[in-house]
């Protein structure tokens, strides 16, 4: 794979994560670099290590694990997403927001966001490339993508409002939507 095709898969891969980390600042409001590094950081690992999981399971067990990855991937984003969709609408006084400070969230965010990175791996595999190279450039475009999420969700958290965590409910559940029709699609590499 030419370094200009790493790349492209790179920042296709980041793409979730680059929204995901918007949708977290909107939502939570509360942006410091502590909050855009936990984000950069943790989806950076993740877009990381999955394609290298999947690298190995291409190699040796694939079989058993490729008919749930998607489902996995979409039904932690449907829900996540419907979680903060059905709390938009409650009252002020009732109204508890989605914690993007939260380890747990965010861990399952990032997992939810890597799992085309984890099919890619699986894809790379199949074709014989080399991985290593390919993970570092994923995560460094990643890591630089989700810090740049964050910043602007800041800006859009700011304009939006209290319509903030409707329409990151929203975003969520897209991706996990294209999570699937990526999958339809079949290996994206």
């Amino acid at each position: 794979m030419s370094l200009l095709s790493t790349i492209f898969l790179a920042f296709g891969l980041a793409m979730d994560a680059f929204a995901v980390s918007i949708t977290g600042c909107i939502v939570s409001g509360k942006v410091n670099f502590t909050f855009a590094l936990n984000i950069a950081l943790l989806f950076a690992s993740f877009q990381m290590v999955m394609p290298l999981i999947g690298w190995w399971l291409g190699n040796n067990a694939i079989i058993y694990i490729q008919p749930y990855a998607q489902w996995a991937a979409f039904l932690l984003l449907f829900l996540i997403g419907t979680k903060m969709i059905y709390e938009s609408f409650q009252n002020k006084e009732k109204r508890k927001t989605t914690d993007f400070n939260s380890i747990p969230v965010l861990f399952f965010l990032a997992i939810a966001t890597s799992i085309d990175a984890f099919i890619s791996g699986i894809c790379i595999s199949f074709l014989e490339l080399g991985i290593f190279k390919i993970i570092i450039i994923i995560g460094i475009i990643t890591l630089l993508l989700s810090l740049v999420g964050v910043g602007l969700g800041k800006v859009l958290g700011y304009l939006l409002g209290r319509y903030a965590e409707l329409i990151g409910g929203i975003i969520l559940i897209i991706i996990g939507f294209q999570v699937l029709t990526m999958y339809i699609r079949g290996c994206y590499v």
